[in-house]
């Protein structure tokens, strides 16, 4: 089972992580978050985000989902990747990290794949019917 890490601005993404439970009703094994706060300094946090990447890193890899690309939490999950073995994918969501949780079996490819559209997916336009 791939894991899953999320780095992203403060408590973004254990409200991630809460709301998965609440959809899935129980918590997923080897997912972890670190929140980095405004103050803190990218530097300082790496060895903290070192040692979660490795807590659910159950040996099949893990992919690193965080907010937005080019901010500190990005660039904290920059220094980690490892290309094959630690991916990143920035631009984190529910539906994103729901579809990560239900392909994490089926390899790193597939898995980054549907997060991908998981999170292109689960942006539209609502409309109500008349």
């Amino acid at each position: 089972m791939i894991g899953i890490l999320l780095i992203t601005h403060g408590t973004f993404g254990e409200a991630l992580i809460q709301n998965v439970c609440h959809v899935l009703n129980k918590r997923p094994p080897l997912i972890a978050q670190l929140g980095v706060a405004a103050q803190d300094d990218p530097l300082d946090v790496l060895p903290l985000a070192k040692l979660l990447l490795n807590e659910v890193d159950g040996g099949k890899g893990v992919l690193i989902l965080t907010d937005i690309y080019g901010a500190s939490p990005a660039n904290l999950a920059l220094k980690l990747l490892q290309p094959g073995h630690v991916e990143g994918v920035a631009g984190a969501s529910l539906p994103m990290l729901l579809r990560a949780i239900t392909y994490r079996n089926k390899g790193m490819e597939t898995m980054i794949a549907k997060a991908i559209s998981g999170g292109r997916d689960g942006v539209l336009n609502m409309l109500k019917d008349v």
